[in-house]
C-alpha cells in the first residue's frame, strides 16, 4: 500500500489567497505535463493574512516535486482511495 503525501505551499499577506489559487494552477498544470497523478488538490484560507495551496501524491513522486517545486511542508495524508 502506498503512501499519499500533502505538499504545502504557504503565501503570506493581503493578496494571499489569490496568489495561493494562481499557484495552484500552476501545479495542476505542472503535474499533467510531468504525467504525475495527484488525488487532491486545494486552496485554504487560514485567515486575512494566510493562505495555501497544496496537492497529495504518492510518496513515490514526492522527491521529483520537491526538488523542481520547492514546497514549504509536507504530511502523511490519510486518503481512503476506491482502487485499494
Amino acid at each position: 500500500m502506498s503512501r499519499y503525501i500533502r505538499l504545502v505551499w504557504d503565501f503570506f499577506g493581503e493578496t494571499a489567497d489569490g496568489t495561493a489559487k494562481h499557484h495552484l494552477i500552476h501545479l495542476e498544470e505542472f503535474m499533467t505535463k510531468e504525467k504525475i497523478e495527484y488525488f487532491n488538490q486545494g486552496v485554504d484560507s487560514k485567515g486575512e493574512l494566510h493562505a495555501l495551496a497544496f496537492i497529495t501524491v504518492q510518496e513515490t513522486d514526492v522527491k521529483i516535486l520537491r526538488d523542481a517545486l520547492k514546497p514549504h511542508r509536507a504530511f502523511v495524508e490519510k486518503l481512503k482511495i476506491p482502487s485499494e
